[in-house]
């Protein structure tokens, strides 16, 4: 794994797959903490993949929970892969923890299905835009805005890699963001036109919830993205992840019950959202709106 694919993915993987290995062997959290020499604590943060694993650590784990030599091998592979930085580590603080897992899993996802009640979605956001947005944070300053810009930018370079193959990008955004303006009359102008422009890229839809659609189910439910990992050739698959952000962090959630209320949510969205051909000709109408 490259650094692009990032670090994040592969040490979630390592962690759960940590957790199958300690749960058949019939061993609890407590007793494995004790004869690793672990505190109860890291234990958590290994099986959770919030840390990366050490060689000699993955080698004593798999020895005490008796996994074969084939998993072993494995598992030694994922944690020199989880060591790998990707791209956003230059940025440093610009990028909170809890945004660098979330863009970790986003480089490493097969399919990206996001919807976005009130602002344009960062994958999709124009300079002019992504200015806009942060200029409104007071823990910014200018130079602040320039960096977050930055990285907002270089995360778009995901859906113009060659290797591997970029997700497919689903977006859904309610009518509300595309007439929601910002004080650059022009940029606003070149930003949904790009919303038009990047669908012609082979695996990218925009589609729009028109004011007509009146309340719907996801109503209450805020921005939300759905990321799906590719399952072939992986050791422990990585599970499909709700990734829902607030003002102060974010959730992740991968229960399957979760994931199946979000998936219905999004089905619900699929059909009351207007195709694909319809949104581009309601966003050029908006365009022509704001000339006048």
């Amino acid at each position: 794994m490259t650094a692009e694919t990032g670090s994040t993915v592969p040490r979630r993987q390592a962690g759960r797959l940590m957790k199958q290995l300690r749960e058949r062997a019939g061993i609890s959290l407590m007793a494995a903490a004790e004869e690793l020499e672990f505190s109860r604590a890291r234990m958590y943060r290994i099986e959770n993949g919030e840390v990366s694993l050490r060689k000699h650590d993955v080698l004593a784990m798999c020895a005490f929970y008796g996994a074969n030599e084939q998993i072993t091998e494995v598992l030694v592979g994922l944690a020199r892969e989880s060591k790998a930085k990707g791209w956003w580590h230059a940025y440093g603080d610009v990028v909170p923890a809890w945004f660098e897992l979330y863009v970790g899993m986003e480089t490493a996802a097969e399919r990206l299905r996001h919807y976005a009640p009130s602002v344009i979605p960062g994958l999709l956001q124009n300079r002019e835009y992504a200015e806009w947005v942060f200029r409104k944070r007071s823990d910014l300053d200018e130079a602040g805005v320039r960096n977050a810009v930055a990285v907002r930018l270089e995360r778009q370079e995901l859906l113009r890699r060659h290797s591997p193959r970029p997700p497919a990008l689903e977006v859904i955004v309610d009518e509300g963001v595309l007439r929601r303006t910002i004080a650059d009359t022009l940029g606003m102008q070149k930003q949904l036109a790009h919303l038009v422009n990047i669908c012609q890229r082979p695996g990218v839809s925009v589609r729009v919830v028109p004011f007509s659609a009146g309340p719907h189910i996801a109503s209450s439910a805020g921005s939300f993205t759905i990321l799906d990992f590719p399952t072939v050739g992986a050791a422990a698959p990585e599970p499909t992840t709700i990734y829902s952000e607030n003002l102060t962090g974010a959730l992740y959630l991968d229960k399957p019950r979760e994931v199946e209320t979000y998936c219905g949510i999004w089905r619900e969205l699929e059909q009351v959202a207007l195709d694909q051909r319809a949104s581009e000709e309601l966003i050029g109408a908006i365009i022509k709106e704001s000339d006048g």
